[in-house]
């Protein structure tokens, strides 16, 4: 399948930030086990950024059009705003240098955007950093809603550029699912399944975190409706689901509403699927509908 062009930017930086940069880190850490070897690799990761930055900005001296430069403006953008989100994930830069890194990332994306404005991929690149931004403040409990909403904003500019980038309706999904904006994320996730299977893994995780929400509210019917609708689809944990809809399901089922044979109706549909079941719950159900099955 073909990576679409947002994408490609995206799996690069996190290949690098996530996979290879890591490993590197665990061999040094194999091989001689000494702190420093830390910051050999941070500094590594550093360094190859400010490269990224400094052939983006003579792609942006050279570039011959607006599209040309908009695509530089936006590839520099990036490596700021991966600079700038690695460097405070890891806790190597100041708090001020972060937010200078950032101000820099999304003052190219802007440009990016003027210049070329029907490009998918500079609305998609501006929305991964204001996204980045939301989830490293959501780490140290600051309020991310405002990225998260500005990530929202570009996520969905860039869907309408390109109906055809899962990735940008995958964004936009977990962008508006971090703010608890249910069906917008719903709705991302649906016209994602059109596109690419991991549509239906996110729609399962949705529809089951919207249950445990209103579980929590005591809203036990639009619960159990969302824990049922995340079990229809049949996503499993074996796909990359994160959320687990049965034994909630099994437990308004038996102690909320005290409908016994539609619990047992779901233990059974459980043990087709090769689901498991808690077997506490189980027994608490056979204790309480005075029933074996």
């Amino acid at each position: 399948m073909a990576i679409p062009g947002p994408m490609k930017e995206l799996s690069r930086r996190r290949r690098l930030s996530y996979v290879y940069f890591p490993l590197l880190l665990g061999g040094f850490l194999l091989l001689g086990g000494c702190r420093w070897t830390i910051g050999v690799v941070q500094n590594m990761r550093l360094r190859s950024l400010d490269a990224d930055i400094r052939k983006s900005s003579k792609e942006i001296e050279a570039a011959r059009d607006d599209k040309a430069r908009a695509t530089a403006y936006s590839k520099r953008g990036v490596a700021y705003s991966e600079k700038a989100r690695y460097g405070r994930a890891f806790k190597i830069i100041p708090t001020p240098e972060y937010e200078r890194l950032f101000d820099l990332a999304i003052k190219d994306h802007d440009q990016a955007v003027a210049l070329n404005p029907g490009s998918a991929e500079a609305y998609f690149n501006r929305g991964q950093a204001y996204y980045d931004r939301a989830w490293l403040d959501l780490q140290v409990h600051s309020d991310p809603k405002t990225w998260f909403d500005h990530a929202s904003a570009n996520f969905e500019m860039a869907t309408e550029k390109d109906a055809s980038n899962f990735m940008a309706f995958d964004m936009l999904g977990l962008a508006t699912e971090q703010n608890g904006e249910w069906d917008q994320a719903i709705r991302a996730y649906t016209q994602e399944r059109a596109l690419n299977r991991l549509g239906k893994v996110r729609l399962a995780d949705v529809y089951c975190a919207r249950g445990q929400e209103r579980h929590r509210q005591k809203n036990y019917d639009g619960a159990a409706a969302d824990y049922q609708k995340s079990i229809e689809i049949g996503a499993s944990p074996d796909d990359g689901c994160t959320c687990e809809p049965y034994n909630s399901l099994l437990a308004i089922y038996d102690t909320q509403t005290k409908q016994y044979d539609k619990a047992w109706e779901l233990v059974h549909q459980a043990q087709r699927s090769n689901r498991k079941i808690d077997v506490e719950l189980v027994d608490h159900l056979k204790k309480d509908s005075g029933r074996n099955d």
